[in-house]
């Protein structure tokens, strides 16, 4: 059994027994003061009526009990008796009615029910309450009461949830936290239970049955309204010629699905499908038919991703997308191309005419890497892969490779564009023109120091040409200040990473050069800029381009500051390793430095 499985049991038994004891000591199982009278029986009846007759808070289906209003009215009209004697009651009525539900869940329940009436009583108490009429001119003990009531219960569901789930404890605070529902139920649960105890001590059963009577016609009324929400809901996220998720709900789900496969260091794939020469059936049959062929298709996806709990959605016109979570990319290709087969295989009115003679579709899929910039890179390579498909004759399957994007990426003619841009530095600021191109040259060295791939040096090169070229939108007087700049100006500064992925993002062919521009200034430990993005979530390269950047800034005359040599710029490296700086690449960075130059120059050149 996990050791987190067995805590959480443990805990669960601790509370329960404490739980029970606590209701015997409170207790000792007497039926005085109110218990027995025609007003404890209407209030158990009240209680089992609102157990059915909840409230339903959108969007996640949260639901609030009102029972806890009437178990706090009791408590301050009749005292702590009464109310534990109704609760127990009701747990038993609960638990027959409820009975699929574990027996361990019911005990568990009473005990947090009974601990939470037994501190509410003593703070009440503590504070000067007076069980008997509501005194609304000394509402102090009853607020007080009602905050230890809704503690009690937040905090043993916390401590259970940390024992459970394997997130970090601020992960699961922040899901309380940012949970509406539990605001909505203390505040709505301190109200009634004012107007609960008023309408009881001034109208006896009569003024139980208004209320009970308004909060079921609320939990009506609420659960018609839901329904809508939901049905509402449904239209804006499900496309509705296929009935599958449409493009804007497939995004969220891919965002979801992409931070839990980080948090779970599981495999998830994604596969863009593109049905083979669909204009051309669109144009020979018509709209209508071509819409019923893409229903068709549609039902077909859904038959097959479905059982296999993978996602599919509509990706926009005929192309279809499907995210498969717990799936590296050749259990991926495999489904796919058995899918392929069957979709070939199925009878569909006027796909006789097509070059296959049959409904084909050609697909690329991707497979999620940590150190991918964004869930747009995961997009873009499954494209990249499905169009190489298509290159290739249609109606078979690719999976992403970086050969693949070798053949469209041509970088002597990317790498002279951006030398072009970047000569706009001359006229403004040609330390950076100077520091742009170093940054390039140490690059192109230590990508070969580290046996990258074609590819990846490709785009660390051009990366490291184009890294600061955000720099343009920054007033030429802020770049060469010679004294400390200051906070505005700093602010400023800081947004050249954002001013260059806005320059970067108008070229498509650069698309992979974006992680290197916008987040060579984030640090290892979490610390950098623009999003504190920390570790292994910050693409690899532009942990690498973090390296070689400072160094050259270090060793380099500026108008803010004087150069390091090479060797003082070694140790600030080592320094920082581990904080600013990827411990994995300071020291292969510094060894290839040396064997680039003489150590003796090394260790006093100054650029």
């Amino acid at each position: 059994m996990p050791r987190k499985m067995e805590s959480a049991r443990i805990y669960l038994a601790t509370v329960s027994i404490i739980g029970i004891v606590a209701f015997f000591m409170m207790q000792q199982f007497h039926f005085s003061d109110a218990f027995g009278s025609t007003i404890s029986f209407v209030l158990l009846g009240a209680i089992i009526i609102l157990s059915h007759f909840m409230i339903t808070i959108p969007p996640y289906e949260k639901n609030i009990s009102m029972d806890s209003a009437i178990y706090l009215a009791i408590l301050f009209l009749f005292g702590p008796s009464l109310a534990l004697n109704i609760l127990l009651i009701n747990a038993f009525f609960y638990g027959i009615w409820k009975k699929k539900i574990a027996w361990w869940k019911h005990v568990f329940n009473f005990a947090i029910y009974s601990l939470m009436i037994i501190l509410s009583y003593n703070i009440f108490i503590l504070f000067g309450g007076k069980v008997g009429e509501i005194q609304t001119k000394h509402l102090i003990p009853y607020v007080l009461s009602l905050t230890g009531y809704f503690a009690v219960n937040i905090l043993l569901t916390i401590l259970y949830f940390l024992l459970l789930k394997n997130e970090s404890k601020k992960v699961v605070l922040q899901g309380f936290i940012k949970d509406i529902t539990f605001l909505v139920s203390y505040f709505t649960t301190l109200l009634l239970s004012f107007v609960l105890g008023i309408l009881i001590n001034d109208e006896g059963v009569f003024g139980l049955f208004l209320f009970v009577c308004v909060v079921m016609l609320i939990s009506i009324v609420n659960r018609q309204y839901f329904q809508i929400f939901q049905e509402v809901t449904k239209k804006a996220q499900i496309d509705y010629l296929t009935g599958l998720y449409n493009h804007g709900s497939f995004k969220e789900l891919l965002e979801k699905e992409v931070s839990l496969a980080k948090k779970t260091d599981s495999p998830l794939s994604l596969a863009l499908i593109d049905l083979d020469d669909f204009k051309k059936y669109n144009d020979l049959y018509g709209h209508i038919q071509g819409d019923q062929l893409l229903k068709i298709f549609g039902k077909l996806i859904a038959s097959y991703t479905y059982p296999k709990n993978f996602i599919p959605a509509r990706y926009g016109g005929e192309e279809f997308a499907i995210l498969m979570p717990q799936t590296n990319s050749s259990d991926a290709y495999a489904f796919l191309n058995y899918f392929r087969k069957k979709v070939n295989d199925t009878c569909i009115e006027g796909v006789e005419v097509l070059p296959y003679g049959c409904l084909s579709f050609s697909a690329g899929i991707a497979e999620y890497e940590k150190d991918m910039y964004s869930t747009s890179e995961l997009i873009n390579k499954a494209d990249q892969a499905m169009y190489l498909s298509k290159a290739q004759g249609k109606n078979m399957v690719q999976i992403y490779q970086e050969i693949f994007a070798e053949s469209s990426f041509i970088i002597e003619e990317e790498l002279e564009k951006a030398d072009q841009k970047l000569s706009l530095f001359l006229a403004k600021d040609v330390l950076t023109y100077r520091h742009s191109k170093r940054v390039f040259q140490y690059a192109d060295d230590f990508s070969q120091k580290l046996n990258s791939s074609e590819h990846e040096r490709q785009i660390f090169k051009l990366g490291a040409l184009v890294h600061d070229i955000g720099k343009l939108e920054i007033p030429k007087h802020i770049l060469l200040k010679k004294g400390n700049i200051d906070s505005h100006e700093w602010e400023l500064v800081k947004n050249h990473v954002i001013f260059g992925k806005e320059f970067i993002s108008t070229n498509k062919q650069w698309k992979d050069v974006l992680p290197l521009v916008e987040l060579h200034h984030e640090r290892y430990d979490g610390k950098g800029y623009p999003y504190g993005l920390k570790g292994e979530n910050i693409p690899k390269l532009a942990r690498i381009l973090c390296i070689i950047d400072s160094f050259d800034a270090m060793t380099t005359e500026r108008p803010y500051q004087k150069a390091k040599s090479f060797q003082e710029a070694f140790e600030e490296l080592r320094s920082c390793s581990g904080s600013q700086f990827d411990p994995m690449y300071v020291e292969p960075f510094i060894q290839m430095m040396k064997e680039q130059y003489d150590l003796e120059m090394a260790m006093d050149f100054v650029i």
